[in-house]
């Protein structure tokens, strides 16, 4: 229910913004929702992760499980939902690496992704009505 409600608040507001959204396939790995404009002229990749609380993002034993254009990080989605918008290259960037018996896996703090920078800022991803891209 957490990862249902983050991905249709993130279509939500994303659809808000003029853009056309479709959610993927729950169980596929990859990107959770395809964007594109008035036009069909442009795209994005969203990856969502959805939390309860203010908790850390688990990514998985790999950063190259970190794909797509953007990654949107809803916590207290069940709550009031507060919407942390990422390029997957920030993500990246500041994940965390952990090994523990031989078993590296990859996280990110919530210090790193709740800033005022990345809070709320759905004008990283643009509008979807807006002419140009």
């Amino acid at each position: 229910i957490v990862g249902n409600a983050g991905l249709y608040y993130t279509c939500y507001q994303l659809s808000r913004m003029g853009w056309n959204v479709m959610p993927t396939s729950r169980n596929a790995r990859g990107i959770d929702i395809v964007a594109y404009n008035n036009k069909g002229s442009c795209f994005k990749g969203i990856q969502v992760k959805s939390l309860s609380n203010r908790d850390p993002v688990p990514i998985g034993n790999s950063l190259d499980k970190i794909i797509g254009d953007f990654w949107v990080i809803v916590n207290y989605v069940l709550e009031k939902p507060n919407a942390f918008i990422m390029l997957s290259s920030e993500v990246k960037e500041k994940a965390n690496r952990r090994e523990k018996d031989g078993r590296v896996s990859y996280w990110m703090g919530s210090v790193t992704y709740d800033r005022d920078e990345y809070r709320e800022a759905w004008d990283r991803i643009g509008r979807g009505d807006k002419e140009e891209q």
